[in-house]
This record gives C-alpha cells, structure tokens and sequence, in this order.
C-alpha cells in the first residue's frame, strides 16, 4: 500500500479507534494506517466502539454507520451528548446527500463512501487531525533536551540523537507530559496499540534504550522512574 510520506501530524503517539463490523475492510484500514505509523484499535460493533471512545483518547474515530448491536448514527449521537469531542469521520456505504447530512447534523466532522481509496481516507485523517491540533507543537524542549517534530530530530545539548521510530514516538510523548508521571499503561496505550500485551516489559526496554542515549552521557538525568506507577520526564525548572 503506498502512500505519501509521513507528514508534520503523521505521529507514532497518534491513536486512531476503527468501528467497523466487516473483518476484511477493518483489516485494510487497520494495516494502512500502522504503516502511516498510527496506533489503531478496531471495534466490531456498535457498543463496543462507543465504550472504547468513551473510556480513551482518541485523536480520531473512523466510524461505519451499518454497524450491529447498535448503528454508527446512534453512537456518533451518544458520543456526543456525552461531551466526547474526538474528531469523527463517518465511514459507510450509504451515499445519498440525505444520509450524508443526517452524519454531519448529528456531529461527524468528516465523511466518506464505500467503496473508497486509502490514499483519501488517509488525506481526510490527516485534515482532521490537523484541524484538531491545534495545541500542536513543531518544537517540544526540556532544559538543553529539543526535539525538532517536522524533521524528526532530537538533540541533546546541541548534538543530535539518533532514535528509532518508537524511541521517538516515546519520548515525544514523555515531552508532551513533562513533569508529570505517566503510567504504563499509558504509555502503551498512546505509543503502542490497544492489542499490545501490557504484561511484558517492553516499556522499560524503550525506557532503558532512551536513558542509553538521552541521559547516559550527562550529570543531569530527565528521564525518572516512579516507582510501582510508570516514569516522569522531568525538568529543571
């Protein structure tokens, strides 16, 4: 599947949910965009999908309306009276103005018809993620620690870092909440996907790795261990 290259809101820490109830198609989508580097989790029906948008942050939902157990127009309604403010683009078959307005009166922000080119769900993703950032930060510091988002660049006293994708994605994270302790769970669930076991250790694997490469040559460490709850990027300040 080839489509352009990563852009500025393309993020390894960005979490999509799919509600989709056709496995081939919840498979297509899901494949496509962990290749765009996303984190997806996919729901089969209709309450599943509205209790996992409920209980997680999500930065967008691609949501089918011929769902069972309960249909997309329902949940999207639901979502929303419940203040759920994700960015919802509306995935479906049904092609008539009418239903396309019965979506977007009743809070989708996006929508798009089956049969349909990943290349242009991927570009609606985007456009809504991209509308949706706007807390987005090209540059993200900590003391003399910088990371450059556009150009996927870290460096630490001025001299550059060479990270992999989820070492990045990782500490991008860690940056977005410095000073404050992030479990692992949370970890996981912001730079892993929901089907991750949360059982193995693979979050202090990440975590070593960094502090190898971010602390490891300097007196002052920003990367800390909470122990019993998760690590804490922190600051001088």
């Amino acid at each position: 599947m080839n489509t352009e290259a990563s852009t500025l809101y393309n993020k390894d820490d960005m979490r999509i949910l799919v509600v989709e109830d056709e496995p081939k198609v919840a498979s297509f989508i899901k494949k496509g965009l962990e290749q765009e580097h996303y984190a997806v989790d996919v729901a089969a029906d209709g309450d599943e999908g509205e209790t996992l948008a409920e209980a997680n942050a999500y930065d967008c939902i691609v949501l089918d309306i011929l769902l069972p157990r309960k249909n997309g127009i329902e949940v999207l309604k639901n979502l929303r009276k419940k203040n759920v403010n994700t960015p919802i683009l509306i995935l479906t078959a049904k092609d008539s103005v009418e239903d396309r307005v019965t979506g977007l009166n009743n809070g989708s922000d996006d929508y798009l018809v089956k049969p349909f080119a990943f290349a242009e769900l991927l570009a609606r993703i985007r456009a809504l993620l991209r509308r949706s950032s706007s807390e987005f930060q090209a540059e993200l510091r900590a003391d003399d620690l910088v990371m450059d988002i556009p150009r996927r660049k870290v460096f630490r006293a001025g001299r550059e870092v060479d990270l992999s994708n989820k070492e990045f994605a990782l500490l991008e994270y860690l940056l977005r909440n410095k000073n404050q302790v992030v479990t692992r769970n949370m970890i996981i669930e912001h730079v892993w996907d929901m089907s991750f076991d949360s059982f193995t250790n693979v979050v202090d694997v990440y975590i070593n790795f960094l502090r190898n490469k971010i602390d490891r040559a300097y007196d002052r460490k920003l990367i800390h261990t909470v122990r019993g709850v998760g690590y804490t990027l922190k600051t001088s300040e």
